[in-house]
């Protein structure tokens, strides 16, 4: 019965250091789906508040627009870079993040919020050593995720439609009655 239980001694610490390498490869690429995951939701949150405060605080006549292009769009952009994590250097590379433009359009019934983040590629380089047309051989689908992890990154887009800010008259009570 004692022989069931008994193994080589040295048996489970080589598989231990020989698995181990894999493991690392795998949590990688789980923190990074996970940061893709958690970067679309944000980049959801903060279009949501780019185009809701851009139609609070937005004006209509040609005077007040020039505000709204000079110093509104800035400050919005800049918020959503700042919850994204562009100013948090952590954040930044967790995310794997290269660049935000925020577009504002303001013609037709519709104000029109439209927002593109750029990923890096995650920087897993013992993955890329290898040639890209040697080893998809040719399918579409390998050779977008292998241009996506070793050369381009990402892009990312979200985009959020607002109705125009038509600001009702505060209501007035009556007098006298």
């Amino acid at each position: 019965m004692k022989k069931l239980f008994t193994s080589n001694r040295g048996q489970a610490t080589t598989e231990t250091v020989l698995l181990f390498p894999i493991l690392v490869i795998f949590i990688i690429f789980i923190i990074k789906i996970f940061g893709l995951l958690v970067l679309t939701q944000k980049m959801e949150i903060a279009g949501f508040y780019a185009a809701r405060r851009y139609q609070l605080q937005s004006h209509t006549t040609e005077f007040l627009q020039r505000w709204d292009r000079n110093f509104l769009k800035k400050d919005i952009k800049k918020k959503v870079e700042d919850y994204l994590g562009f100013n948090n250097p952590g954040m930044k590379r967790l995310l794997s993040l290269r660049s935000l433009h925020l577009n504002i359009n303001t013609s037709g019934t519709w104000i029109k919020v439209k927002m593109t983040v750029r990923t890096a590629p995650p920087r897993i380089n013992f993955l890329c050593k290898y040639d890209k047309l040697q080893l998809c051989k040719d399918e579409q689908s390998c050779l977008i995720g292998y241009a996506y992890l070793c050369e381009t990154g990402g892009e990312i887009e979200v985009i959020k439609y607002v109705g125009p800010n038509e600001r009702v008259l505060p209501w007035v009570r009556p007098e006298n009655h």
